[in-house]
């Protein structure tokens, strides 16, 4: 049995490769020496905590990283936190989490400040951003990061990850991963591949040369940037954070062609389309030569837009994958210059099989429609919710399974066709949004008596959120969206109102999404 911890194993690395990059952000470059000792100091910091969980509420940074490595110093779960999320959602989380420390960027404070009392959180540490400065009830940043180390506290390859997802039940629920387990599934598509059974004398053995740098484009609270990051971390490699809090692809681009980034990760066209339309716009602006690997998760990808890359960077390889928080690298549909792979079209990956409701396999070719499901290194459940655990974490003849909820098909060759999730998820840009959630806080909009939101197609997101509501008297469409925002993380807001005399719901309550989506897009 395998006990991989990533303390240990990046501890190793700063061990072996002392001078060589770890975190770079703009002008930043913070070797592994450093990027180990500041951890250390933020562990100090950590260190009066005994039970509970440590939350980044942080744009892609330095600091986000480095707090995550102290929790795991420190054998406390990290808990990734939506920074678009309201307040009222920030209070869940951190509840929900039992959320003991948080870190936050100083653009935050005014919206930590309003749910503090309504957390059990003992530890608030400001990462200052030139905006709102460090409050007298939290510690700076960098003061704990100057801490001298404390002595060390215990470690398993059975610490958590917790990794929270909206995923299709409404409130967001944090997907419990073992170190170990998610070690290892990383470590089979990372740049050093360590043998599985191994440890810390094989990292030690391999590790003879600084690791690649490594873009996390979508953000380090997603599991596409963090996963992407720890693998490369792994490999003693450095991740390059950018510095702008909007996609800028400008200096995405730029920063390839500065740090000689190699590798890439981001979620499918919403990032794509804008490198794609800047290197058609300026074919000579930017040297890209060097990237040579290409990560995108959680949305699909059109093949268009990966022929157009492909045009650019012809030793590029483009990795669509399709996994979830509760199942990574279900399966695979890599593109390069020699052969571009289709839309949604993927390889099945050897943990990975297509069940029916009842749990029969998907037989290749039938047409049959089924579940994606798989086994071997999947999550230990939801935190603290048996129900939903019980209902994603199957056991079929025996064997524990994870069924996220993909729905697709099994061609006769063997690949499998993405058909997306069974519910009415809305996946905008990446972002998940379960309507019941826009739909109650619609209702609370006066004159607006019922509502539905469904997901209508859009060029760069995948899917935009538009509301069909019933109303008495007339509704100003853009003071609807704004309410909405004012309620729920702005990404969940819809794009367009649109107007019903009703939604014709059945007697049992129900209405038709797909009539609804049908008006919605007329």
């Amino acid at each position: 049995m395998s006990g991989w911890n990533f303390a240990d194993v990046w501890e190793v690395v700063a061990e072996v490769l002392p001078d060589a990059p770890a975190l770079v952000h703009g002008g930043l470059h913070r070797s592994w020496r450093d990027f180990n000792a500041r951890a250390d100091g933020v562990a100090a910091a950590l260190s009066g905590i005994t039970e509970g969980t440590v939350a980044q509420y942080l744009y892609s940074c330095p600091e986000y990283l480095e707090s995550v490595f102290a929790a795991f110093k420190r054998g406390l779960p990290p808990v990734n936190t939506n920074y678009r999320y309201a307040p009222d959602e920030l209070a869940y989380i951190w509840d929900n989490a039992d959320c003991a420390a948080v870190v936050f960027h100083g653009e935050f404070t005014e919206r930590v400040e309003a749910v503090r009392d309504r957390t059990r959180v003992q530890v608030w540490l400001h990462v200052d951003d030139g905006t709102d400065p460090c409050p007298p009830w939290a510690t700076p940043f960098e003061a704990a990061a100057a801490s001298p180390p404390a002595p060390r506290a215990m470690r398993s390859p059975d610490d958590l990850y917790l990794v929270y997802t909206g995923g299709t039940t409404g409130l967001p629920k944090g997907v419990m991963w073992r170190q170990d387990d998610l070690f290892a599934l990383l470590n089979i598509t990372a740049p050093v591949r360590y043998p599985e059974e191994g440890g810390l004398e094989d990292v030690r053995r391999m590790l003879v040369k600084p690791g690649p740098p490594h873009i996390p484009a979508a953000p380090l609270m997603h599991g596409t940037g963090s996963f992407t990051s720890f693998a490369v971390l792994d490999c003693g490699g450095s991740v390059v954070t950018l510095t702008g809090r909007r996609f800028d692809v400008v200096e995405l681009l730029d920063t390839i062609e500065r740090e000689r980034v190699r590798s890439l990760a981001i979620v499918g066209d919403a990032f794509a389309k804008p490198i794609l339309g800047a290197l058609d716009a300026e074919p000579q602006r930017w040297d890209v030569s060097s990237l040579r690997v290409l990560t995108s998760s959680g949305v699909m990808f059109s093949a268009a837009v990966k022929d157009g890359l492909l045009r650019h960077m012809p030793n590029l390889i483009i990795a669509d994958t399709l996994g979830s928080s509760e199942a990574l690298g279900m399966a695979t549909s890599v593109s390069t210059a020699d052969g571009s792979a289709k839309t949604a079209v993927f390889t099945v990956g050897p943990r990975t099989r297509v069940i029916t409701e009842d749990g029969h396999d998907v037989v290749p070719g039938s047409g049959e429609v089924g579940l994606m499901a798989q086994r071997g290194r999947v999550p230990l459940g939801y935190y603290k919710d048996a129900a939903k655990t019980a209902g994603t974490f199957r056991v079929l003849d025996g064997v524990r399974w994870s069924v996220p909820g993909d729905w697709a098909t099994v061609e006769a060759d063997g690949t499998l066709r993405l058909l997306g999730r069974g519910s009415q998820c809305i996946n905008t840009g990446g972002e998940k949004v379960y309507p019941e959630e826009v739909e109650e806080a619609l209702k609370t909009y006066p004159g607006i008596v019922d509502a539905a939101c469904v997901g209508v197609p859009d060029d760069r997101f995948g899917e935009a959120v538009v509301a069909i509501v019933e109303a008495t008297g007339d509704l100003d469409e853009a003071a609807v969206i704004a309410h909405v925002k004012g309620t729920l993380a702005s990404y969940k807001a819809p794009r367009r109102v649109v107007r019903v005399p009703t939604l014709g719901r059945a007697p049992n309550g129900k209405v038709d999404y797909r009539a609804l989506r049908d008006r919605a897009l007329a």
